[in-house]
């Protein structure tokens, strides 16, 4: 049966199974299991047996061509990308990275496999001994993911952004994502509104910030970087025995930008107890000791090359990225869920909220985490 034929059968293992043969995995499948974590791309683990009962395991994944429209972009910007960290790992060793991701190819040659009607698929190799987690737990975790994507950054400072396509144009556009927001409420076309009016009136009251660091960028104040721009702790591999970082992934939204994009989400990612779409709002509020965390951990790795500009803006977009994505959850609700995958009803909305009950956090604590910055990057000088 062909390939593009099986993905339309209900049968998981036999479609992943296939493309096991179409990517020339070596050995016998044994089994796969979907990963769930994510709210965009479609993942597979898959197990292989050895002739020597050895087990490999390996990751299947879809691009999600809803989200990126161009997907052949996105692979462009994935394999440039791992090809110039193993280079600068090899050559230069400035990395704590302990391992890093490898596509492998398809037949024919290319670095994924597009089938008729079921996308673009594309092949890694699978970190043993590894985990992620969705909260940082200790300021360990913090400071190691801090560190590795700060480490990340500088693998790829020696790289020309303009070698790298905006697969999702105007992603980290606080602007675009502000003006959409409220012409979607204008609109209110699922009659959700009413639900929501007072988040809604929480951003329109901080649309102030919302335009401070495009201003930067557009001024050349600040320099524009290849930066990850999904810098959530559960897209770093963490060592189970050790709890090092072992690898950053999920590359698809690699583009140029600045380095304040990766640290702001850091900050919304591993600063709070609480999960993203926690309904208890209680439990959301900014620790500052896991911000120390991670501006130790970032520091570590950045100190050679960032400026004093980007140092000055740091705190601040903590609170931009997260007042960002709190705007982009309550676009998707206001749009009726067509973004973000849901698993219950107003699920974008609890996504909403504990954003912006996160920024609340952030502004009542600003001055202790500027302090903060200043004390770590006087190091520097």
């Amino acid at each position: 049966m062909p390939l593009s034929n099986v993905f339309q059968t209900s049968c998981i293992q036999e479609q992943v199974s296939m493309l096991g043969d179409a990517f020339a995995i070596a050995g016998e499948f044994v089994e796969c299991d979907t990963i769930n974590s994510g709210h965009i791309n479609t993942t597979f683990c898959a197990s292989y047996r050895r002739d020597d009962g050895q087990i490999d395991r390996y990751i299947f994944q879809r691009v999600n061509d809803a989200v990126f429209p161009c997907p052949r972009d996105v692979m462009h910007n994935v394999e440039k990308v791992c090809n110039h960290i193993q280079w600068k790992m090899l050559r230069v060793l400035k990395s704590p990275f302990r391992q890093t991701l490898t596509l492998y190819a398809a037949k024919g040659g290319r670095k994924y496999l597009e089938l008729q009607g079921s996308g673009f698929w594309r092949c890694y190799n699978f970190l043993e001994n590894t985990y992620t987690c969705d909260v940082a737990e200790t300021p360990r975790q913090a400071f190691q993911a801090a560190q590795a994507f700060g480490a990340f950054q500088q693998l790829l400072c020696d790289m020309n952004p303009a070698d790298i396509h905006e697969t999702i144009p105007n992603f980290h556009h606080t602007r675009r994502r502000y003006d959409r927001l409220m012409a979607v409420a204008l609109t209110d076309k699922h009659n959700r509104l009413k639900n929501c009016q007072e988040e809604l009136d929480f951003i329109r009251q901080r649309e102030h910030y919302v335009d401070t660091v495009l201003n930067l960028l557009a001024k050349s104040i600040i320099p524009t970087r290849i930066v990850h721009n999904d810098t959530k702790i559960n897209n770093v591999m963490l060592d189970k025995d050790t709890d090092q970082a072992v690898c950053v992934i999920d590359l698809d939204t690699v583009m140029p930008g600045t380095l304040l994009y990766d640290f702001g989400d850091m900050v919304r990612t591993m600063t709070s107890p609480a999960e993203e779409d926690d309904e208890d709002l209680s439990k959301t509020y900014m620790r500052l000791p896991m911000f120390e965390a991670v501006t130790r951990g970032f520091y570590d790795s950045v100190k050679d090359f960032i400026t004093p500009t980007e140092i000055e803006y740091l705190s601040f977009s903590g609170l931009l990225i997260t007042l960002e994505t709190g705007i982009r959850f309550l676009t998707d609700y206001l749009e009726g869920d067509v973004y973000f995958k849901t698993h219950r009803p107003e699920h974008n909305l609890h996504r909403a909220r504990t954003q912006l009950k996160l920024v609340a956090s952030m502004e009542e604590q600003m001055q202790q985490m500027q302090e903060c910055v200043e004390k770590t990057f006087a190091q520097k000088d």
